[in-house]
């Protein structure tokens, strides 16, 4: 039975945006605290950043692409001029790569949950206000 080939390392299916962030961050060699401060934001922001806490802005996007010299696009999407692999590749044990997948699945659910709540907090609240005299 032949296997579909599996998507690029920085693909849509198989990276976030935090993900392309940081290898491309450490491909161009730099730490967390040096690319924050040529940014000219916070260590924690683009900790946030890598770890798809929160998004940049597009000014800060273009800056980040051009710094780290990959395309918007790829940064966005992993498609267009960026990294074809990770500078230490993972080794192809698939007990790693599973729970890797499995990790990656549980923080997609992780942000829909939280995006779900924030939509019921908000709600509630609104609710909560009605009710006062």
């Amino acid at each position: 039975m032949a296997h579909p080939p599996e998507p690029g390392w920085y693909s849509e299916e198989a990276a976030t945006f935090g993900d392309r962030l940081t290898g491309a961050r450490e491909a161009a060699g730099l730490t967390q605290a040096e690319l924050a401060r040529r940014l000219g934001v916070r260590l924690k922001t683009l900790q946030d950043w890598e770890n798809d806490l929160a998004d940049p802005r597009a000014n800060r996007l273009q800056m980040v692409a051009g710094m780290l010299s990959v395309s918007l696009m790829w940064l966005l999407t992993g498609r267009g001029d960026g990294l074809s692999a990770p500078v230490e590749a993972m080794p192809a044990d698939t007990g790693a790569r599973a729970a890797l997948e499995e990790l990656r699945a549980l923080r997609t659910e992780t942000a829909a949950m939280a995006e779900r709540m924030g939509r019921l907090e908000k709600r509630l609240r609104g609710v909560l206000t009605e009710v006062r005299p």
